[in-house]
């Protein structure tokens, strides 16, 4: 098969050298997250009971090693140039990923999991799938619900597809075709969530972003896709 996008697979990063980055960053993150959780009390207890600000500083704790991971791939490996190394550049067309993500909330998603339900019944129950965001919003009150924007409509977006787009999935095109390299980053972004019920969901997602990626040959649109998703998602939940 022909390569579509040759400019998001003209990185420097071999795909052993982007997941040996990335599993360094979760292996300096786990424990600093368990330092978090465990001095504000609330070790040993389920995510689902953490207030917001621990839930967003044990966010916050993964994302700082995932970006310091690729500022030193981008200096090591590549170009010393962040935004060209994991093409972070933005042109006002990527604005439509903005009504795409949206769709993909509202539309794309129900009707993945409309056959789902219809032989699943219960394991993919609507309450099920919204059970994670609901949770969320319901422990946010006052200021911490703009925190809780912040974290899921601007941070989440912005590193998740900088580290599964920008590096994961550029590494995987500079090995693999294209559409290969978008099923695989996706089905790996999907599972990384580590919420069994989501995985359909947030594998289509990780479709329409990766391919998003791979036509415009920059992050611009994938980020404004993400941010629509995950904002949506707060908003059906609200």
């Amino acid at each position: 098969m022909r390569r579509t996008r040759r400019e998001t697979n003209s990185t420097r990063f071999t795909l052993g050298v982007v997941a040996a980055f990335w599993l360094a960053a979760y292996v300096v993150a786990i424990p600093i997250q368990g330092i978090i959780i465990g001095v504000s009390g609330y070790g040993g207890e389920s995510s689902d009971t953490w207030p917001t600000g621990i839930t967003a500083l044990s966010a916050l704790s993964l994302w700082v090693c995932l970006i310091v991971t690729a500022v030193v791939l981008s200096r090591r490996f590549g170009t010393g140039r962040f935004g060209e190394d994991f093409r972070l550049t933005f042109r006002v067309r990527d604005l439509i990923g903005l009504p795409i993500g949206a769709a993909c909330q509202v539309l794309v998603i129900p009707a993945v999991y409309w056959p789902l339900q219809r032989v699943w019944s219960e394991t993919f129950r609507s309450e099920e799938l919204s059970e994670r965001a609901q949770d969320l919003w319901d422990r946010a009150a006052g200021t911490w619900l703009v925190v809780l924007v912040v974290v899921v409509a601007v941070g989440a977006p912005l590193v998740e597809e900088i580290i599964y787009r920008g590096m994961i999935q550029q590494a995987l095109q500079s090995r693999l075709d294209d559409v290969l390299a978008v099923v695989i980053s996706a089905l790996f972004f999907a599972l990384i969530h580590l919420q069994p019920v989501e995985i359909p969901g947030l594998f289509v997602f990780g479709l329409v972003s990766g391919v998003c990626f791979m036509c415009t040959g920059r992050l611009g649109m994938s980020i404004m896709v993400h941010v629509a998703f995950n904002a949506t998602g707060l908003l059906l939940v609200a």
